[in-house]
């Protein structure tokens, strides 16, 4: 966050757990704004494969906030049980085809479950998307301890019923 924040963010105010919430509601609507910016800029600018590199590099951020390498070590050369995982606890339908090696994951949510967009305000831009497809590589290389190469196939945000990726294993 830039210094400026500091001072926008550092408002005396009565009461500090009323506050607490709103200062952080207020952060998350800025840093959302600002990335939905950010986004619709780089898509005016560049070309959608360009635009897919830089924002497709920024998933290992939230990989690393989420900590999901301790999350999937249980998992590490399983794929079988991430998925039967994914399918049961996160309520997502996995397709996998052994034979191709490709995966089709649909989050089988109605909504993007982005936490950089903000459902409020419509702040939507579907280059966000190239996000997830790098987190989606991250997590399926992670467990099947192979190089993994995922597409966004269907986005809420492109106007589609629910967000889906095709994984390709090495």
């Amino acid at each position: 966050m830039c210094g400026f924040g500091s001072l926008a963010f550092s408002k005396d105010r009565s009461n500090s757990s009323t506050t607490s919430q709103t200062e952080q509601d207020d952060k998350q609507t800025l840093l959302q704004e600002w990335i939905a910016i950010l986004l619709s800029n780089l898509s005016g600018e560049l070309n959608n494969e360009e635009v897919r590199k830089i924002v497709k590099q920024n998933a290992s951020v939230h990989y690393k906030n989420l900590k999901m390498d301790e999350m999937l070590a249980t998992y590490v050369g399983n794929l079988d049980g991430f998925i039967s995982f994914i399918s049961e606890k996160w309520g997502w339908k996995v397709e996998y085809d052994k034979e191709s090696k490709t995966i089709i994951a649909d989050e089988n949510k109605s909504y993007c479950v982005c936490p950089m967009v903000n459902q409020k305000d419509g702040i939507k831009s579907p280059a966000i998307c190239y996000c997830s497809e790098g987190f989606a590589e991250k997590m399926f290389s992670t467990v099947a301890g192979t190089p993994a190469s995922a597409t966004v196939i269907s986005s809420v945000l492109k106007g589609d019923k629910s967000c889906k990726y095709k994984i390709v294993l090495s």
